[in-house]
């Protein structure tokens, strides 16, 4: 099992209303970053994606994991609502959102852009910069992979995202852009890296945001991955991939956030 680093401080906290986790080490910096989990918006929690949000933590953000609301009691807009709140809250907070850099994993990376489509449509300040892991943006499951790597996915056969999507979506059309940000007009949105494995089901819910999200004008760095599961970037204890890609997103949201001391911003 995954041991929390000694160094790491771990508080249970309220942002805004929303219950969650304040992750963070001895060198936080100023940088805060809004950790949104996966877990299909009806499982997992702030505690089971400690492996990446310490991972975070040890490289100099404070980490704000919230536990927002899950389906099938809470289903869609519910998620993203909790997720607005909180990055809200981290406004409130005096966190300057040139500091503010958000992140998540399959359900959580598609939670993410909805939260990023929502700020942008209530004339909210963007965060600097985004990574997404496995991103889940197509809730109608077009892509090809859903078959084509069915036989080759280690989480996924294909058709088991269907339930998924239907305890989120209740009666809400999959396509709607704030449920599958595949569909959203992705134009004003800050950089982001997606990294996703070759062999998933949800490759093409990456590879397809990546070409719509640079055609809208979006900088996009896409890297898929060979042979790794869905999220293995929840197991750097036992997979070197989940170490480089972690250290990899690290260093590209610390790129951007860099932005504010060339600015000279100093809070």
């Amino acid at each position: 099992p995954y041991k929390v680093p000694a160094a790491v401080r771990i508080s249970p906290v309220q942002v805004n209303g929303i219950p969650g986790e304040w992750v963070e080490s001895p060198n936080v910096s100023k940088d805060v970053l809004l950790y949104l989990h996966g877990g299909g918006y009806f499982g997992c929690s702030a505690e089971t994606h400690r492996p990446i949000t310490t991972s975070f933590a040890m490289h100099g953000f404070g980490v704000f994991a919230p536990n927002y609301r899950l389906a099938p009691e809470n289903p869609f807009p519910a998620a993203v609502e909790d997720a607005t709140a909180a990055y809200r809250g981290l406004l409130a907070e005096g966190y300057l959102p040139l500091r503010i850099v958000i992140a998540g994993d399959s359900a959580g990376g598609g939670l993410a852009l909805s939260l990023m489509l929502a700020l942008r449509a209530s004339g909210t300040p963007l965060p600097a910069a985004a990574v997404l892991f496995s991103p889940w943006t197509d809730l109608a499951a077009t892509g090809d992979s859903i078959r084509t790597n069915a036989s080759r996915c280690a989480m996924f056969n294909g058709p088991d995202i269907g339930p998924s999507a239907r305890y989120y979506l209740g009666s809400t059309d999959p396509r709607n852009p704030l449920a599958s940000p595949l569909y959203a007009d992705l134009s004003g949105l800050p950089p982001m890296l997606i990294h996703a494995g070759a062999d998933e089901v949800l490759r093409d819910d990456s590879t397809r945001l990546a070409e719509k999200a640079r055609a809208a004008g979006v900088p996009v760095e896409l890297k898929i991955w060979p042979v790794v599961p869905h999220a293995w970037q929840l197991a750097p204890h036992r997979i070197p991939e989940a170490r480089q890609s972690l250290r990899e997103s690290a260093a590209f949201l610390r790129t951007h956030t860099s932005a504010a001391d060339l600015s000279g911003v100093k809070s």
